[in-house]
């Protein structure tokens, strides 16, 4: 086998982005996800398949008090978004895109966790397009406002 055929096959080997961890460049295993969603809701189970898709494994847990996991984790009433997942240390409330996931393992801020609010149409898991801007909060340690993180 020829240099060129083996550096070849050995790049097409490997997907794009398959098995990339939050911290690009690295293959590695997967970064652990639990995830605490209401029983009936379909759009979680999209945004855990997004997930899995880009280099994390989510463990899927139903409960009827998401509010309290929530309130629980640090955030505030009117930034909750539609499931609460536990990552790499940091709470990641919503439909937070993978992008966003990434700069918090890349900047490593002293916060407790992001929120993207609500069910915004075409974020990741969501069905529609997206029409707007998602701005997504981080949320403090210390009880100070939150302030905005990332706008995707």
């Amino acid at each position: 086998m020829t240099r060129r055929k083996f550096v070849m096959l050995t790049t097409m080997a490997v997907p794009a982005g398959g098995l990339l961890t939050p911290r690009r460049g690295r293959a590695a295993e997967p970064i652990p996800v639990t995830l605490y969603k209401n029983p009936s809701c379909t759009c979680c189970e999209g945004y855990a398949q997004y997930l899995d898709q880009n280099g994390f494994k989510v463990d899927v847990r139903s409960t009827n008090d998401l509010a309290e996991v929530s309130r629980n984790a640090g955030i505030p009433e009117d930034l909750e978004g539609c499931h609460t997942s536990f990552i790499g240390g940091y709470v990641v409330d919503g439909h937070v895109p993978v992008e966003t996931i990434r700069k918090l393992f890349d900047t490593k801020p002293a916060i407790v966790g992001i929120t993207l609010p609500g069910m915004p149409a075409g974020s990741p898991g969501m069905f529609g397009e997206k029409t707007d801007k998602f701005t997504i909060f981080a949320i403090s340690r210390d009880g100070t406002p939150p302030r905005v993180f990332d706008v995707v």
